[in-house]
């Protein structure tokens, strides 16, 4: 068992009521770990009720990354809000607290 943070950085921000998250490989060998294990649909299970909407993932291969995007996740987005992060920033850190059911040699 392991958290997403050990393989993988991530980037967050917003546009309304959508949060968006890049996560990107540490190394080119862990992005099919996180191909398989992190799906739209584990990432809508791991926000729970902060995601209202559905979950998109784009894969970005040619630099190992993916892309999610998470529709009705700021609670109305920016001053419509009453979240505590209504722009998304924090999502990065909170999407890399995911555990993931895989046991790899890490040096970080």
């Amino acid at each position: 068992m392991l958290e997403l943070r050990e393989i993988a950085h991530a980037r967050s921000g917003d546009k309304g009521n959508i949060a968006n998250i890049g996560v990107i490989a540490k190394e080119p060998e862990y992005y099919p770990i996180i191909e398989e294990h992190v799906t739209a649909a584990r990432v809508k299970d791991h926000f729970g009720d902060l995601c209202e909407g559905e979950v998109e993932r784009y894969p970005m291969q040619n630099i190992h990354a993916f892309n999610f995007v998470l529709h009705e996740a700021l609670g109305g987005g920016g001053v419509g809000s009453l979240y505590l992060d209504n722009q998304g920033k924090t999502y990065s850190g909170a999407i890399l607290r995911m555990e993931l059911d895989v046991s790899i040699d890490t040096d970080d």
